[in-house]
């Protein structure tokens, strides 16, 4: 792409009431905008990591036999009714609405109640389980602090998948298998040295869930870390008897700042029992399913991603999630060579950006650096006095002076 085609401009400052650096600079660099509190656009950058990101998602969910679907955002009052979680005295950060007819509906938060409906018209027998089903979609929570960006958002991209499996042994090792899935993510992502699985609450279904934290200055979370049996533990489940159960001693653990970036529950058969998705089991006997559900919000991966490793420059993108791997910045007014260049790398099929505007030389490099690209290839001084490009890694600042040809033979 080049970014005279871009129609987003970089801000030399983010709006004063943002508290997060991840929204101030994908802000600042054009990847997000802000609607409102809690209410971020995607704009074409900041769309390119999203999806990356999404794909990389896919890939694990896919390994572990997901099948993608996509399911209506809004809901029917009458299945959440039933699991009695449609009233704001059970649940208070619904957003509900109304059709012209009176009819009520919500705007789904997550979706155990409709997917649960939805499979009692394809499961009826431990024959057809498991059954994991998953989707990226936007979810809708009546947060009452949203200010941190895209890192807790009001209107925010989830992937949710459910598992459906015939009894709890069935649930058990899929659970793991999650476990591993969710972990290759965040090595994906950038975030795996940095992420721990952390003990939790497990709700009325089991005596534990199982969070992803990612150890974060800003985050809003607090968690305890063993690193002799690496095991964490969230600070809202820590007592004695946690630790009892874990066989750890209070004075090994490390507290540490972190943010929530996936989660794990198992949900027995809270959701199958209210929903009649009861089937046949392997005796003849009639069983509710037993489910599970795992989040990661996409859109708060990023966030941190962005948080994470931003420098004093600006963001810094790990290769498998950047929006463009390299980014072509011409300093000469003649920019055949860079016209050139760009047409090279486009047929190597590496994703770039080139910046062919014609603004001063400060303030390209400058941008460049704001944006975060983690390969800069400045065409300027050096090309001129030795046929040279200059080649910067800009996580490391490392920077070698190459010919063209040495260069393709990099890329």
């Amino acid at each position: 792409m080049k970014q005279r085609d871009i129609f987003t401009k970089t801000r030399k400052e983010a709006p004063s009431d943002e508290v997060s650096n991840s929204a101030k600079l994908l802000i600042r660099a054009g990847f997000i905008n802000k609607e409102m509190a809690g209410v971020y656009d995607m704009l074409p950058l900041g769309l390119r990591v999203l999806k990356n990101i999404e794909n990389i998602i896919r890939v694990e969910m896919n390994a572990v036999g997901g099948q993608e679907i996509q399911m209506t955002a809004l809901q029917d009052p009458e299945p959440w009714k039933k699991s009695e979680r449609w009233e704001d005295e059970h649940v208070d950060n619904w957003f509900k609405t109304n059709l012209k007819n009176g009819t009520e509906l919500g705007l789904a938060f997550t979706h155990e109640e409709a997917l649960t409906r939805l499979m009692t018209n394809h499961i009826n027998s431990y024959k057809d389980l498991p059954v994991y089903a998953y989707q990226f979609q936007n979810k809708f929570r009546n947060e009452l602090r949203a200010k941190s960006g895209i890192m807790r958002g009001r209107e925010f991209l989830m992937k949710d998948l459910y598992s459906f499996s015939s009894d709890k042994d069935e649930h058990d090792e899929f659970y793991d298998k999650m476990k591993q899935a969710y972990m290759n993510i965040f090595e994906k992502v950038g975030i795996g040295e940095r992420t721990y699985l952390t003990f939790a609450s497990g709700g009325s279904f089991s005596k534990y869930s199982h969070e992803f934290q990612t150890i974060c200055d800003s985050g809003e979370d607090k968690i305890f870390y063993s690193e002799e049996k690496d095991i964490a533990i969230n600070d809202e489940v820590m007592n004695a008897e946690v630790m009892g159960d874990l066989a750890i001693e209070r004075d090994s653990l490390k507290e540490l700042k972190s943010v929530e970036v996936g989660n794990i529950f198992s949900l027995g058969a809270k959701y199958s029992e209210a929903l009649d998705l009861i089937v046949d089991d392997k005796n003849g006997k009639r069983s509710p399913v037993f489910m599970g559900s795992y989040g990661i919000g996409v859109g708060r991966l990023m966030g941190v991603v962005a948080e994470t490793f931003a420098d004093e420059k600006g963001l810094v993108w790990p290769e498998s999630i950047a929006p463009f791997r390299y980014h072509i910045v011409n300093l000469l007014s003649d920019s055949s060579t860079s016209d050139a260049l760009y047409e090279d790398i486009k047929k190597t099929g590496a994703d770039v950006l080139y910046d062919n505007r014609d603004l001063q030389a400060g303030a390209k490099l400058k941008e460049s650096d704001l944006i975060g690209i983690p390969y800069q290839i400045i065409v300027g001084k050096s090309f001129t006095e030795s046929a040279k490009v200059e080649f910067i890694n800009r996580k490391t600042g490392d920077s070698e002076n190459l010919t063209i040809k040495e260069l393709m033979a990099k890329i």
